[in-house]
C-alpha cells in the first residue's frame, strides 16, 4: 500500500509540475488559452498572476518530491494537505473541476499513505 501511496503522491507532484508549465509558460499562448478557455485579452491581462500561481504550484511539486525522496511521512502529509486545501479553495473560488483535478488525487494519496503507515505500525 505504501508503494501505491508513493506512486499517487508522485502523480500529484507531476501534475503540479504540469500546472507550473501551463501557468508560467503557456498561459498567454494558444495552448493555454484553449485549456483554460480564455480570450487573448484575458490571458494577456492575467499572465503575471498566472505565472505567480504557477510558481506556487512548483513549490508544491518540489515539496512532494522532497518528501518522496526523503521518505518522510510528515512531509508527505504536510504537502498533500497543502494541495488539498488549495484545491478546495480553488474549487470554491475559481473552478469546481479543481476539486477533482487537484484536491481529490491528493486526498487519495494522503489517505493511502496514512493507512499504510498505520498498517506498518501494527
Amino acid at each position: 500500500m505504501k508503494v501505491i501511496a508513493n506512486v499517487l503522491t508522485g502523480v500529484v507532484a507531476l501534475s503540479h509540475i504540469g500546472f507550473l508549465v501551463l501557468e508560467m509558460f503557456f498561459w498567454d499562448h494558444p495552448v493555454g488559452r484553449r485549456i483554460f478557455g480564455m480570450t487573448p485579452e484575458v490571458s494577456a491581462g492575467s499572465a503575471a498572476l498566472a505565472a505567480n500561481q504557477g510558481l506556487y504550484n512548483g513549490f508544491l511539486a518540489a515539496g512532494l518530491l522532497w518528501a518522496l525522496w526523503a521518505d518522510r511521512r510528515e512531509l508527505k502529509v504536510f504537502f498533500l494537505g497543502c494541495v488539498i486545501v488549495a484545491g478546495v479553495f480553488g474549487s470554491l473560488t475559481a473552478k469546481t473541476s479543481i476539486l477533482f483535478t487537484q484536491a481529490l488525487p491528493a486526498a487519495f494519496a494522503l489517505a493511502l499513505g496514512l493507512v499504510a503507515a498505520r498498517r506498518s505500525r501494527s
